[in-house]
């Protein structure tokens, strides 16, 4: 990952592929812990688990925290809501607004996957000494917080 002005792409070096391609095999290795099991995408998943850490946010706060379009937060929220898992009310400030929270189902099917998916988070890690895991989380952190400021 050198200076690469002077050279050709290539896709396999190339870090937004990288991260990508690594994000995808991650997340479907992760769902095979959940789908079958709890009948949950994974989409629901993080709209459950962003409920579960910020309950009273919207859906456009869920989005901006999961970094997922508009229209696959509306799908899984939608899906939870069937399912009975999330339940939307009018924000008392502003009746416009709605807020989500979770709902004593959901809540407790979140505390069912949460250990699922701590332990496949435990496994990966595993492989990294305590250095390089905290050397990861800083980088991750760092190269987060620069494209979030809308830097290339």
């Amino acid at each position: 990952m050198a200076d690469n002005k002077n050279k050709a792409l290539i896709l396999e070096r190339f870090l937004p592929y990288r991260l990508s391609y690594l994000t995808n095999i991650i997340s479907q290795q992760l769902a095979q812990h959940y789908t079958t099991q709890f009948d949950i995408t994974p989409h629901e998943w993080k709209i459950l688990a962003i409920l579960n850490r910020y309950p009273n946010i919207s859906a456009a706060g869920a989005g901006e925290k999961t970094a997922m379009d508009k229209v696959a937060v509306s799908r899984a929220i939608k899906g939870l809501s069937e399912k009975k898992l999330v339940h939307k009310i009018f924000s008392a400030e502003d009746k416009r607004r709605s807020v989500l929270n979770l709902t004593d189902q959901g809540t407790d099917l979140f505390h069912k996957i949460a250990p699922l998916v701590t332990e496949y988070e435990n496994s990966l890690l595993a492989i990294l000494t305590k250095q390089q895991q905290a050397q990861l989380d800083q980088l991750l952190d760092k190269l987060t917080r620069h494209v979030s400021a809308g830097k290339p």
